[in-house]
């Protein structure tokens, strides 16, 4: 029988320069341009089924994490513009074997005094057995993901 404490919550955040809506963008309209910016980390991200930036759209990250060529299968949970956050959740994927759910949001917001924005990661997961390690390495991970597209979305043209 399943009990709550093994679900589990990770948040965290990222100051990047970039604006709310910027980066906002590049994960709800433009996943699949994150290549681009930070290829030794996201190879790609393929639409499966639906639309860029619509609930309900499942779209395939193909990625490097601690040295291991990966896979996650997503579908997009939520998405608001107004509040610059979307929602994915792992459906398939190397994530599953150690996971029983995995859902990530992504948040960002204007930096209070002064310039740039502030990236809040929410990492909800429901780990198979206790035995399994909390997603430490992904969390630093998706820090370096976050830096990388700031650096892409703030690069003089």
């Amino acid at each position: 029988m399943a009990s709550s404490a093994a679900t589990h919550k990770l948040e965290f955040d990222v100051e990047i320069n970039a604006s709310p809506q910027q980066f906002h963008d590049m994960w709800a309209n433009k996943p699949h341009h994150m290549h681009h910016t930070c290829n030794d980390k996201i190879q790609g991200c393929d639409l499966h089924e639906g639309e860029w930036g619509k609930v309900g759209t499942v779209v395939i990250w193909s990625y490097v994490h601690d040295g291991k060529a990966k896979k996650a299968k997503e579908v997009v949970e939520a998405v608001d513009p107004d509040k610059n956050s979307i929602t994915f959740r792992v459906i398939e994927g190397d994530l599953m074997e150690e996971y029983k759910s995995f859902v990530a949001t992504i948040q960002v917001s204007p930096k209070i005094g002064g310039s740039g924005s502030v990236v809040h990661w929410t990492l909800e997961y429901e780990k198979l057995h206790q035995g399994i390690e909390h997603p430490q390495t992904l969390q630093q991970f998706l820090k370096d993901v976050s830096k990388d597209i700031d650096a892409h979305l703030t690069k003089p043209n």
